[in-house]
C-alpha cells in the first residue's frame, strides 16, 4: 500500500501525527527507521518565524534520513502565513501542513488551530493564498468540527481542496472532545465520499487490526497515528507488517524496550545535550515502560534522575 501526496510518494499510507514536545527529530528518527510511510514536525508558529525566534528554528531542524517529512505551521494571518511559507520553501521539508485542529486554549483563544473550524472562509484564504504561492504540496489537518453545534468537516474540506490542498486528514473529535470518547469514523468516511484528493483518517487507530477497520469502514487513503506512536515508534512496523503478512507481530519485549529508550535518550542528549535531553527523556520513559512489570516504580524514579548513566542503573530494573 502507498500513498501520494502532490508529487510525493509515500512507501506506505502510515503518517506520523505532529505532536507538541513529541515528535521532535530525534523521536521522529526512530519512527522512521520503524517504518514510517511521512513524518510530521511539531507544530511551528507563523508567527514566530516571522520574528526569526531561536526555539523555532530548532523545531524546524530536519535530519537527512527523514524524507518524507511534513513541516506544521498554525497560525491565522493568510498574508504572514503566505510570507513565511515563501520564505521557508528552500528548506529540506517535503509537505507543508496547516494545522487547524489544535484545540489548546492558548491556541483556539488566539484565532488559531481548530478556531479556523468557526471560519471556513479564512481558513480557505489562508490554504488557497499558500498553495498558489509555494510548488511544495500543501495539507490541512483538521476535526470533525468545533463542537457539535458546529460539526462542518464535510463543508471545511471541500472548501480546502478547492482551495489547492493536495490531501487532508480528518481528525473523528471536536475540539471540545479534545482527545475524550471516541472518535467518529463516520464523518471520515463522509468527508472521503465527498472529496477527491486523499484522505487521512486519525482518531483511535492503536494497533493493525484498527487500522484495517478504519480502512473498512471510512474509505480513507492514509491513516495519521498519534498518541499510540508516544513511547511506541514500533506501532509502524507493527502496521506494514500486518499488511504484509496478516499477523499481529508480539509486543516488544522488556530487553527491546531498554534498548529503544536508550537509542531515544542518546538521540536527545546529542541534539539538546544531557542536561535537557534527559529531562525530556522522563515522559518518554514513562509511555515506554506502561503496562510492563514493575513500571509504575519505575516512573516514579525516572523523574528523579538528571544524567544517562544513572538512566541505564534504572533501566536495569525493567530488563
Amino acid at each position: 500500500m502507498s500513498l501520494k501526496i502532490g508529487k510525493v510518494e509515500l512507501t506506505n499510507p502510515y503518517i506520523l501525527a505532529p505532536m507538541a514536545g513529541v515528535t521532535d527529530l530525534p523521536f521522529r528518527l526512530l519512527c522512521k527507521e520503524m517504518g514510517a510511510g511521512l513524518l510530521c514536525t511539531e507544530m511551528v508558529s507563523a508567527k514566530a518565524i516571522s520574528f526569526h525566534n531561536k526555539n523555532t528554528e530548532k523545531l524546524m531542524e530536519i535530519a537527512d534520513s527523514e524524507h518524507p517529512v511534513s513541516l506544521q505551521l498554525f497560525g491565522s494571518d493568510p498574508d504572514l502565513i503566505c510570507e513565511v511559507a515563501q520564505q521557508i520553501e528552500g528548506r529540506p521539508f517535503d509537505i507543508l501542513d496547516f494545522n487547524m485542529g489544535c484545540p489548546v486554549p492558548k491556541v483556539v483563544n488566539n484565532g488559531e488551530g481548530s478556531a479556523l473550524m468557526k471560519d471556513p472562509l479564512l481558513a480557505e484564504k489562508i490554504v488557497r493564498k499558500t498553495a498558489a504561492a509555494i510548488k511544495k504540496p500543501v495539507t490541512v489537518k483538521f476535526r470533525k468540527g468545533f463542537d457539535e453545534t458546529c460539526v462542518n468537516a464535510v463543508e471545511f474540506a471541500k472548501r480546502m481542496e478547492a482551495a489547492g490542498a493536495a490531501a487532508i486528514t480528518v481528525h473523528g473529535r471536536t475540539r471540545m472532545q479534545y482527545y475524550a470518547g471516541l472518535a467518529d469514523w463516520d464523518i471520515i468516511r463522509q468527508v472521503k465520499e465527498a472529496v477527491k484528493i486523499p484522505v487521512i483518517g486519525n482518531g483511535d487507530v492503536d494497533g493493525p487490526e484498527k487500522a484495517r477497520k478504519m480502512f473498512d469502514e471510512t474509505g480513507c487513503d492514509g491513516i495519521m497515528i498519534g498518541r499510540a506512536a508516544r513511547g511506541n515508534p514500533w506501532i509502524f512496523q507493527e502496521l506494514s507488517a500486518y499488511d504484509k503478512e496478516g499477523l499481529v507481530p508480539e509486543k516488544p519485549q522488556p530487553a527491546q524496550v531498554k534498548e529503544m529508550i536508550l537509542r531515544h535518550a542518546a538521540l536527545l542528549i546529542q541534539y539538546k545535550g544531557e542536561y535537557t535531553g534527559i529531562r525530556e527523556m522522563r515522559k518518554h520513559v514513562a509511555w515506554y515502560t506502561a503496562g510492563y512489570p514493575h513500571s509504575a516504580a519505575l516512573r516514579r524514579k525516572v523523574n528523579e534522575i538528571d544524567s544517562i548513566a544513572q538512566m541505564k542503573e534504572l533501566l536495569e530494573e525493567l530488563a
